[in-house]
């Protein structure tokens, strides 16, 4: 109902051009394999795909231990580094389900 016609503002391309920085924190695992893949099927995932690359994109990968040690992980990553964005680390700590790791 809010669209109604050519030059209607659009939410994802507002916000996008609305902020400076987009920082994701956390970024679990189902978000960081949506993007790696190119998935926009909400919002925040349609903001990122419109994303300016000339602004910085901050993400920090949060999840269990066993689920940042797949394969997949590491893959998923170093593709969202190579859209330009800039990974901030996981540190190693004790997690929500009593494990300790990254």
């Amino acid at each position: 109902q809010l669209w109604q016609g050519r030059s209607d503002p659009v939410l994802h391309i507002e916000l996008r051009r609305w902020a400076d920085l987009l920082l994701l924190a956390p970024l679990d695992a189902n978000t960081l394999a949506k993007l790696a893949n190119g998935i926009c099927d909400n919002l925040l995932t349609c903001v990122i795909r419109a994303w300016d690359l000339s602004k910085p994109l901050l993400f920090c990968p949060a999840m269990n231990t066993a689920m940042w040690e797949h394969p997949i992980t590491a893959q998923q990553v170093e593709q969202l580094k190579a859209f330009g964005y800039t990974e901030i680390p996981c540190v190693v700590k004790k997690l929500v389900c009593g494990d300790e790791g990254q």
